[in-house]
């Protein structure tokens, strides 16, 4: 299933069969007050106006309503908007969605033309779902320069490790009965107070593997050994700053408010497997469509205006 229609994306919403989608994209006008073009001798781009902040909630809140009725039990919406416009989109998503994080993704490194006022250097995803937990897959970023020279000070036959966490802190307490065991290592019980982050199978497997730091210091914890070698990076955290917008990047720009593959790639990534369906009913000049069918993904794409449309198949089409 892979479609790409232009037309309303409200009245298009109609024909995605309920419960069906994965990860939705919605990537929104943001009500800036501002026309868009692609540049000031081409007439490709939007307007981005409107009446009031109703007109605004009256244009996003239907198809909000929509696209949640679209997804999967596990399935997840993100939300794109500026970080100045973001308090209307916060609030709608909160009167839909049980669950709503903010994601804030640093776009740019500077703003050397600003002369009077704050350069904004930042947009706000809100990732969205009605599940207790929503499909997710651990996406990572690259290891700041600093931790990755100061921290694999540990050295074994294996090779150099950092020092994980297997126990909980105090204000981390848990209530899981299962997790307060004693373990027995060279004659020494460790029994943290607070409990244990892993199972005692868990536990076992690492020690017998060989992956479990015993510090020298009585009274202190065991530590997960996290070797050099075998790092993704760090787990994603919600501030996204390793990834740049197309105007500090080396993608060519085919649509005014266009974003980088890379950011797709990590919302598709982390929300969705091989053979899901991504929707974007803004889909400007298809960026989601391109990102999903490189991953192995069905996508549907829905955009109101057809120069967009017309950019979009001619980006994964031909």
């Amino acid at each position: 299933m892979n479609i790409i229609k232009q037309g309303d994306s409200l009245g298009l919403l109609d024909e995605v069969e309920n419960g069906t989608v994965q990860t939705i994209y919605f990537d929104p006008p943001f009500n800036t007050q501002r026309v868009y073009r692609l540049n000031p001798d081409n007439e490709i781009g939007f307007s981005d106006i409107w009446k009031s902040h109703q007109s605004y909630i009256d244009f996003i809140e239907p198809l909000v309503i929509k696209c949640k009725n679209k997804l999967a039990l596990g399935g997840s919406f993100f939300f794109h908007i500026c970080a100045e416009q973001m308090l209307i989109p916060q609030m709608v998503c909160d009167r839909h969605f049980k669950r709503v994080q903010p994601i804030f993704w640093k776009k740019s490194r500077s703003k050397n033309n600003v002369k009077t006022k704050l350069g904004a250097a930042v947009d706000v995803i809100f990732w969205c779902s009605n599940a207790k937990k929503p499909k997710f897959n651990m996406v990572y970023q690259e290891l700041d320069s600093y931790y990755a020279e100061h921290s694999y000070k540990n050295e074994d036959e294996r090779g150099n490790y950092a020092l994980g966490h297997i126990v909980y802190t105090a204000t981390q307490k848990t209530s899981n009965e299962d997790r307060l065991y004693a373990f027995t290592h060279d004659g020494i019980t460790y029994k943290p107070e607070a409990g244990w982050r892993l199972s005692k199978e868990k536990l076992d497997e690492l020690v017998a593997d060989n992956r479990i730091h015993f510090p020298k210091k009585e009274g202190a914890n065991p530590y997960k050994k996290i070797y050099k070698h075998e790092s993704k990076g760090k787990p994603c955290m919600d501030l996204w700053d390793d990834v740049h917008s197309i105007a500090q990047g080396n993608e060519r720009r085919l649509y005014p408010t266009e974003k980088p593959e890379k950011l797709i790639e990590r919302i598709i990534e982390m929300s969705s497997d091989e053979g899901d369906i991504v929707l974007d009913p803004v889909a400007g000049s298809g960026t989601t469509g391109v990102v999903a069918k490189n991953m192995n993904r069905d996508f549907i794409l829905f955009d109101i205006n057809p120069d967009a449309i017309k950019i979009a198949k001619e980006r994964i089409f031909t």
